[in-house]
């Protein structure tokens, strides 16, 4: 057993002063103050420290476009068809990236990662730790989203190649076209299912039904309409926030808004609907004409008026910066409070995931960061021991 002792323990929940985490095979077993530590438990003295949940970044692309091998030799983006709901992060995340390594020693124990935002349907993101050395062992959940991208990027990816969408009206157009293709393909399938429930039951009338073609995109969509996947649309815009929202609505969606950089426009509406927004990068420039409006006090704004707001930095190697965009949300308005939560706990429930990660409990995963200070003291937090899974993996 490995018992942390001693520092300022921030759960996100509570503040614990002098507490105690206790940690037992990969597993949080206690938290608390004054808790009694077994004789023979390995110590950690975490005394003028501060000890908090590893940090969780709810959209990026890190082991997909893996650093330092330029974006032409990178796996994030099947430019080659808009609809692409088929493909899994998991067969293009390369663990052997060394931004995992940059990561780990910012803190980042945990990420959802996957395609980026060429197509309108780009495929499924992965839930992984940031330590391992195949997929399979960082794997926390997967699928975990299906990507989804309205504005900008697909209409000029697949606009320049003279294909559809092209326009704002063929995003969604075309993304509705497969939605319905999906609903009718989920129905044939329930219909084939009941024959041949009719037919082993072995009924006077019975017939073996012909056998059900499968096809990946639609079986893929159809469990976005049953909401066993979530929606992670990409937006930036107020309209096309809303766009997101109106198919949701007709669909009946599991909607989480990536980015949702004009969220603060509609933010009464997001509220009402209880749209989560995963938001960010923080830490931006406006590289594009749909970025213009760009606010750092976005998050603040949305979450004053209601909304669930995680922070992301939709990175590779630059995920490390995630308690810096964190800090500079605190500075524009954001509870400090409640950007800890949005870096931890509120990122983890929005992906499900929650049960695992995103909080020091009892019977969570060992993923923890002793820190010098608090992580939003940018000039004096130094990150000083991770662990994931109880597992030292900074220093290694």
């Amino acid at each position: 057993m490995l018992a942390i002792v001693g520092g300022t323990v921030l759960t996100p929940m509570q503040r614990l002063e002098d507490g105690v985490v206790l940690v037992e095979d990969g597993k949080i077993v206690e938290v608390g103050v004054g808790l009694e530590v077994p004789s023979d438990a390995e110590r950690m003295d975490a005394s003028g420290k501060v000890v908090f949940p590893g940090l969780i970044d709810a959209h990026c692309h890190t082991g997909v476009f893996p650093d330092g091998i330029g974006l032409q030799d990178s796996d994030g983006n099947e430019m080659t068809d808009p609809i692409t709901p088929h493909l899994r992060a998991i067969d293009a995340i390369h663990p052997g990236d060394q931004a995992f390594e940059d990561l780990r020693e910012a803190g980042v124990t945990t990420i959802n990662t996957g395609p980026g935002s060429a197509n309108l349907i780009g495929g499924q993101t992965a839930v992984i730790k940031t330590a391992g050395r195949s997929v399979e062992e960082m794997l926390v959940l997967a699928p975990a989203g299906m990507k989804m991208a309205l504005g900008e990027n697909p209409k000029r990816v697949y606009g320049e190649s003279k294909k559809t969408p092209s326009t704002r009206m063929g995003n969604a157009g075309l993304l509705r076209e497969w939605l319905v293709k999906a609903r009718n393909y989920a129905e044939k399938r329930a219909d084939h299912e009941r024959k041949q429930a009719e037919f082993e039951a072995g009924g006077e009338d019975a017939k073996r039904p012909d056998p059900f073609a499968i096809d990946l995109r639609l079986e893929e969509l159809s469990r976005v309409l049953a909401r066993e996947l979530p929606a992670h649309i990409h937006a930036h815009r107020a309209d096309d926030i809303l766009t997101a929202l109106r198919i949701a609505e007709e669909f009946d969606l599991d909607l989480v808004l990536i980015h949702a950089t004009e969220g603060y426009k509609v933010a009464d509406i997001l509220a009402e609907r209880g749209t989560p927004c995963i938001v960010g990068p923080i830490l931006f420039s406006r590289m594009k004409v749909e970025l213009r409006d760009m606010t750092p006090r976005n998050p603040g704004l949305l979450s004053r008026a209601g909304v669930t707001v995680a922070i992301q930095t939709d990175g590779m190697s630059s995920v490390r910066y995630l308690a810096i965009d964190a800090a500079l949300a605190v500075q524009q308005g954001l509870d400090e409070d409640e950007a800890l939560r949005a870096v931890t706990l509120t990122p983890a429930e929005i992906l499900r995931v929650s049960d695992r990660v995103g909080s020091l409990e009892e019977g969570k995963d060992a993923d923890l960061v002793i820190a010098s200070s608090h992580p939003f003291d940018i000039a004096g937090c130094r990150v000083e021991h991770v662990l994931i899974d109880g597992r030292p993996v900074f220093p290694a």
